[in-house]
């Protein structure tokens, strides 16, 4: 280490050097901030405030993270909303031509209602296949095709694939439920023998829970004349069976019978044991046992019916149960105006009740005649009940077997084992149920996402930290399918020019508007348009407080980060001039010089 030699004057010369250095940096520093309006180029460079920069950028780059989500999020509610939108208005004029065609006193405008609602449904079926950014918006979690088939196929399938559409499901189940002969009885057994006329369910357990008419009562308004003798009917028991052992995953769907005659879907998961949940069963040691905790897992429910995919093939055997019966008998107190009333059950859980009365003669729609024995009156009464059960079956059964194909075919699923229903026939053609395995039999019509339980959470958009909202639609959802199966119905069903065609039109009317606009609590388009409106509300507002506290943010970031150009040049200023005397005084100290002095 070399120690330079003192010298009088200099350490003086050395902080005025200093001195002289750091102004000269500050008037750089002060030029910069008023060129670029910044207190630094970087953050060290701020001092004690960087910490509170680095921290304001990261939080204003969240937020506009969450900004940007929130408007794609906005633009596809949007459109998502416009489509539920379409689809009710499109439902909601379905639903007022028929409420016009069943009060006018014309026929015309039935006569325009299949048309009409073909291409309803065509409309409908493009506003589910609504995309934006080339992504579908409609099909849950997929986005890479569209959700729904066409109009086309819908109706009338894929024959070159071998695929049936909704038109071949209706005319398979009419076919089931109205019977092959003629007249049609609905599926009940109609005889007669002397006095006395019989009408009973079918022996066949399979043909009896699912097809055609129940007997539900039978009443004489006089017992002396007509008496009535009911025998109620005793459900037949399903024994639940696999083909082989289920794995974890599979799928069974289950028909079952609610209290008022209807009929719904129980969709149960094959779990293994210890990881079961809702709408689950156990898988046990062999199919036999598996079979065992599906009927326990059932419990309480009236099975009529199951299906699967094979494997595991589900099969579900009925056996027992009594058919419900009713014989009236033709007494001597038979006196005109004496009536018995035979009330059906229909699948739907409606009913209709038929009123027969005697009369001198049956001239008159709904009367017997008088015969000149019981035996004859007896024949007459059948004869007048076989007409009865004809016309019923060709217009309320009819109707109900058509709204009930069309709800199964938009319930099924791409899933394994969740075909649409299909009837099942013996070697001769007989119907005797339902196919097990519907697999490859009919026109998928949905083909996006359906494993998610909640569609709106199949697409969230984060809008805070802490902080999503749900936003998915599925095109599968219970509320559009009544709509699309009530114009699927409607699109199939054509309806004659003539008032003689009112009562079918009548039977077709009413349940099709219960499909197009679901009573109370029950899920509709209105109320998915109104949960999506909820959510576009809640990304607006999310949205506006984002922007809000990222203006906070950013103005005291500009108080950390920016400077006031008019400060800074008066700074400038004054340095300059102290700058400037500075180097005067330094001059004319570097000039000095004893003789000078002197």
């Amino acid at each position: 280490m070399t120690i330079a030699p003192f010298a009088a004057g200099t350490a003086a010369a050395d902080l005025n050097t200093q001195r002289l250095v750091a102004m000269k940096t500050s008037l750089g520093t002060l030029s910069n901030q008023i060129g670029s309006g910044r207190t630094a180029e970087t953050y060290g460079g701020l001092g004690s405030g960087r910490t509170q920069s680095l921290s304001a950028h990261a939080q204003i780059s969240a937020l506009d993270g969450y900004i940007a989500a929130a408007g794609t999020g906005s633009t596809r509610v949007a459109l998502a909303s416009a489509s539920v939108q379409q689809i009710a208005t499109l439902g909601s004029s379905a639903w007022n031509s028929l409420v016009s065609a069943r009060t006018g006193t014309g026929t015309t405008a039935r006569s325009t209602l299949q048309q009409d609602a073909a291409g309803q449904l065509g409309g409908a079926l493009d506003a589910l296949n609504q995309s934006t950014g080339g992504q579908y918006i409609l099909g849950g979690r997929v986005t890479d095709r569209a959700p729904v088939e066409s109009a086309a196929r819908i109706l009338d399938g894929d024959p070159a694939s071998g695929l049936d559409g909704v038109r071949t499901l209706i005319t398979e189940r009419q076919s089931a439920d109205l019977g092959t002969g003629t007249p049609k009885t609905g599926r009940l057994d109609l005889s007669g023998a002397g006095a006395s006329v019989s009408l009973s369910e079918s022996q066949s357990p399979g043909v009896r829970a699912n097809f055609g008419f129940t007997l539900a009562s039978a009443v004489s308004s006089n017992p002396a004349g007509l008496s009535v003798a009911l025998q109620p009917g005793a459900p037949a028991t399903a024994t639940l069976s696999f083909a082989t052992q289920p794995r974890d995953g599979d799928i069974v769907r289950v028909t079952v019978q609610n209290p008022d005659g209807s009929q719904g879907f129980v969709d149960l998961t094959a779990r293994i044991a210890g990881s079961g949940g809702d709408d689950t069963f156990t898988i046990g040691a062999d199919g036999a046992a598996s079979a065992q905790n599906l009927t326990t897992a059932l419990a309480g429910k009236t099975v009529i019916g199951i299906q699967s995919a094979n494997p595991p093939g589900a099969s579900a055997a009925l056996s027992g149960g009594t058919p419900a019966s009713a014989t009236v008998t033709v007494g001597a107190g038979l006196q005109a105006g004496d009536s018995v009333q035979i009330t059906v059950g229909l699948r739907d859980g409606t009913s209709k009740t038929l009123s027969l009365k005697a009369a001198a003669d049956n001239t008159t729609a709904g009367t017997f005649a008088i015969g000149a024995s019981p035996a004859d009156t007896a024949a007459n009464l059948r004869a007048a009940l076989a007409t009865a059960l004809d016309a019923t079956a060709k217009t309320d059964l009819a109707a109900s077997s058509a709204t009930r194909a069309a709800s199964d075919f938009f319930a099924g699923s791409s899933s394994p084992g969740l075909s649409p229903r299909r009837v099942a026939t013996d070697a001769a053609g007989t119907t005797t149920g339902y196919v097990a395995d519907p697999s490859g039999r009919t026109l998928i019509w949905y083909k996006g996402d359906d494993t998610s339980a909640d569609p709106r959470q199949t697409a969230t958009v984060p809008v805070s930290g802490n902080r999503t909202v749900a936003i998915g639609v599925q095109a599968n959802e219970s509320a559009f399918r009544g709509t699309l199966s009530g114009l699927a119905v409607l699109a199939t069903t054509p309806f004659d020019d003539t008032d003689t065609d009112g009562t079918r039109f009548e039977a077709y009317s009413g349940r099709v508007q219960t499909l197009l606009k679901p009573g109370d609590g029950q899920p509709s388009v209105q109320g998915i348009a109104s949960e999506l409106s909820l959510a576009s509300a809640q990304i607006d507002t999310q949205t506006s407080q984002n922007k809000a506290t990222k203006a906070v943010l950013q103005k005291t970031l500009d108080g950390v980060e920016s400077v006031s150009t008019e400060e800074a040049a008066a700074k400038l200023l004054t340095l300059q001039t102290q700058l400037q005397a500075s180097y005067q005084a330094t001059s004319m100290l570097s000039k000095l010089t004893l003789t000078s002095y002197l």
